[in-house]
């Protein structure tokens, strides 16, 4: 079934799904990374994490209690803007090496285990990958690069400030990548050699794909195969189950809260446990 979404580009943009992607051979190619190449059409999770382990779990419960009014405003006022507030939240004062240690040691095990079988299969027959993304580069590069195989990765920089090496929460020009600025940055990267193929799951996708000879949509679907990790580029060393889903970790964290205010509960429920223990070896020694 096709989502509401994509029924007004279906006129112009077929589905990847009705499409034979063994068929599907060609040089150079430029796709989306959230919904296209991962299933997850969402980076919400993957930004908690980042928050949480380079910046701290008060940062990761602000991020947290903020998701309805982001999404109020990416469904109803600027998708940009949605973004813009999410890196502000997320990276604002936190040392970018830190930034670039989490991205790189923790991220790409979860990307790994999110990457979707059709588009993938698409995006490992060209000889030129790239992948064009609305994310920070410095969160996905690593595993753009190292486990996809991608070439280049084109997406928002955030700002850094010289003096203290630390993200301002602010993004670069040309701003977030998303729609025009898409299309743009394709553009300037392939020069007259425009990609062969486009890969997308969403309107704003529309711009860049409309510049490349092919261009195909990928639908949400819940119950799409998934690439196993051991048949990507890089064989990843997962340690302690680190395969869960970011979701696993939010409902973690969030619970948190919930936890320290049991706390004083639990230890008058255990010291009076103790002194009852203790009372009756007491009366038994005598």
């Amino acid at each position: 079934m096709i989502s509401p979404e994509l029924q007004h580009v279906r006129k112009s943009f077929p589905l990847l799904s009705d499409h034979n992607t063994s068929t599907i051979n060609h040089r150079s190619i430029a796709a989306d990374l959230d919904g296209t190449l991962l299933k997850a059409k969402l980076s919400f999770p993957y930004y908690i994490l980042i928050a949480i382990e380079s910046g701290s779990l008060l940062r990761g419960l602000i991020l947290i209690t903020s998701l309805p009014i982001i999404s109020f405003i990416y469904s109803f006022i600027s998708e940009s803007l949605a973004a813009k507030i999410l890196i502000f939240i997320t990276f604002c004062g936190v040392k970018y090496r830190d930034i670039q240690g989490a991205s790189r040691a923790l991220l790409p095990r979860f990307y790994a285990a999110d990457v979707r079988r059709d588009s993938f299969q698409v995006f490992d027959r060209c000889e030129r990958k790239v992948i064009v993304t609305a994310n920070p580069v410095v969160m996905v590069e690593t595993f753009a690069k190292e486990v996809l195989g991608a070439e280049k990765v084109i997406g928002t920089e955030i700002e850094v400030d010289v003096r203290t090496k630390r993200a301002t929460g602010f993004v670069t020009e040309p701003g977030v990548m998303i729609g025009e600025l898409k299309k743009v940055a394709v553009v300037m990267e392939f020069g007259e050699e425009l990609p062969d193929i486009g890969l997308g799951d969403r309107r704003s996708d529309c711009e860049f794909m409309s510049v490349c000879k092919e261009g195909y949509m990928v639908p949400k679907d819940h119950f799409a195969s998934l690439v196993s990790p051991q048949c990507l580029k890089n064989q990843l060393i997962f340690q302690d189950g680190c395969l869960e889903r970011p979701s696993s970790y939010i409902i973690y964290y969030s619970c948190l809260p919930f936890r320290f205010l049991l706390y004083p509960f639990r230890a008058y429920f255990n010291l009076s446990l103790i002194e009852g223990i203790a009372k009756c070896a007491y009366r038994r020694m005598w």
